[in-house]
């Protein structure tokens, strides 16, 4: 993020974003961290349970999905026929390994954020557990506004894990509910989407991954839409 922005949080606390928060431990290239596959779930079944419940609630047959981030899964619900779903991620063994996409594209949003999809290509977008790793989120939200048509949904999920090396500091320092806070915000200065709504998707608190979605939907004022 090139500008420090204002960043509110639950208790009112107001944050400055200053670019240092989107700092890693690790920074070596994302590269090298990604390039062993990970053939394996990040969260439990009954956090994938809830997640691909809510897509099934939310996501139309038929329909573009571009699933932003992606690796050997996509949680997607099962028996629903989709157009077209696109992977893009950072491991080729860990997307070829996707059977619920219909192609792929290997890309570091971490370098360039700019994606590489023509405009109003999807009709939705999805990141799931891995927001934390975005060190350029606001860039990517804005690009991912460029792909999307108009309304259409963009849906973030997270929980409680993650590589501590590679996620950002502001994420590391902030608990479920400001995490919630901090999506909305980064769809908000996209300039590119309405109110973000948050929600709480965990089947089994205390006993399963907790889950939580952040979803905001394609203005249809911007970028020249009418």
């Amino acid at each position: 993020m090139s500008d420090n922005q204002f960043f509110v949080l639950a208790d009112g606390t107001v944050t400055v974003l200053a670019p240092h928060l989107y700092r890693r431990q690790d920074l070596s290239d994302d590269e090298m961290f990604y390039a062993v596959p990970r053939l394996v779930t990040h969260i439990d079944d009954g956090a994938i349970n809830a997640l691909s419940g809510f897509y099934a609630s939310m996501l139309e047959p038929g329909t573009r999905i571009l699933d932003l981030m992606s690796s050997c899964v996509s949680h997607l619900p099962n028996g629903v026929a989709y157009e077209e779903v696109v992977g893009l991620g950072m491991n080729h063994t860990e997307l070829k390994a996707n059977p619920q996409l219909s192609r792929y594209v290997v890309h570091n949003l971490n370098r360039d954020p700019r994606l590489p999809f023509g405009d109003q290509s999807f009709d939705a977008c999805l990141i799931a557990v891995s927001i934390q790793y975005l060190v350029r989120p606001a860039e990517v939200f804005r690009d991912v506004g460029r792909v999307l048509k108009a309304g259409a949904p963009m849906i973030v999920s997270y929980s409680n894990r993650l590589f501590p090396t590679k996620a950002v500091m502001i994420w590391q320092m902030l608990d479920n509910e400001d995490h919630g806070h901090l999506v909305a915000h980064y769809f908000e200065t996209s300039g590119c989407f309405g109110a973000a709504e948050v929600k709480d998707l965990s089947p089994d608190p205390g006993v399963s991954d907790p889950l939580f979605v952040v979803v905001g939907r394609r203005s249809a004022t911007q970028h020249g839409l009418e």
